[in-house]
């Protein structure tokens, strides 16, 4: 399956992402620039971490603008698979295509550590290759990875089973609402999550929880 990584001002794990995506998927992913406005056909789109535009405005909020951003849009709306991931989840909510925020971590301070995460819902297409109610390990480090939502859009992704992760055994470090790490869009096709499973894929990491998730996104064989 063919891959894209979305490049922008600020953003600082697109290696970390590119390196996966080429030793997982078997092919490197082509990357795609802020202010392009076509995206070539591809399987998968990936929305790296790091700090676009320095996190000026709100964090994501002037990535979600850029013309690259219109079409992933396109392309999400299609059912072309699409995946953020800290910076990047944090994007998706900016652009509207996930529904709630990412505030402040409760502690006010950047947190960089492990923590463990539950797949609270195993039947996505980012979430097959694991078990519901799994444990698995995975990489934080982020400022503004507080979950947020309304009362009435919480029960509604809570109940349309749109949590695709959430922090586990006590680790959420920042706060999120029902401790949320990680969620869906209606339609199963977009995902934004907070950890950085694309450090965590082999042995060299410490381990390769976070594979699973490429596999399954990117349909490859375990």
């Amino acid at each position: 399956m063919k891959s894209a990584v979305i490049l922008l001002p600020g953003l600082n794990r697109d290696r970390d992402m590119i390196a996966a995506l080429t030793k997982i998927g078997g092919k490197a992913p082509v990357t795609v620039w802020q202010t392009d406005t076509d995206i070539p056909d591809v399987d998968l789109i990936v929305i790296p971490g790091g700090f676009s535009y320095g996190d000026y405005l709100r964090c994501g909020a002037i990535a979600a603008r850029m013309p690259v951003m219109r079409a992933v849009a396109e392309k999400a709306a299609k059912g072309v698979t699409v995946m953020g991931v800290c910076n990047g989840f944090q994007i998706l909510l900016e652009a509207g295509l996930l529904p709630g925020a990412l505030m402040r971590n409760a502690s006010l301070k950047f947190v960089c550590r492990e923590v463990k995460l539950e797949v609270a819902n195993a039947g996505t297409r980012f979430t097959s290759r694991y078990e519901k109610g799994q444990v698995i390990r995975c990489p934080i480090a982020h400022h503004d990875g507080n979950y947020f939502a309304d009362e009435a859009t919480l029960a509604r992704i809570e109940g349309e089973g749109q949590v695709a992760f959430r922090y586990a055994e006590g680790t959420n470090p920042n706060g999120s609402l029902n401790d949320i790490a990680g969620i869906v869009n209606t339609e199963g096709n977009v995902l934004g999550m907070m950890p950085h499973p694309e450090n965590l894929i082999e042995e060299a990491h410490g381990g390769t929880d976070g594979r699973a998730l490429f596999e399954a996104a990117l349909g490859r064989a375990a």
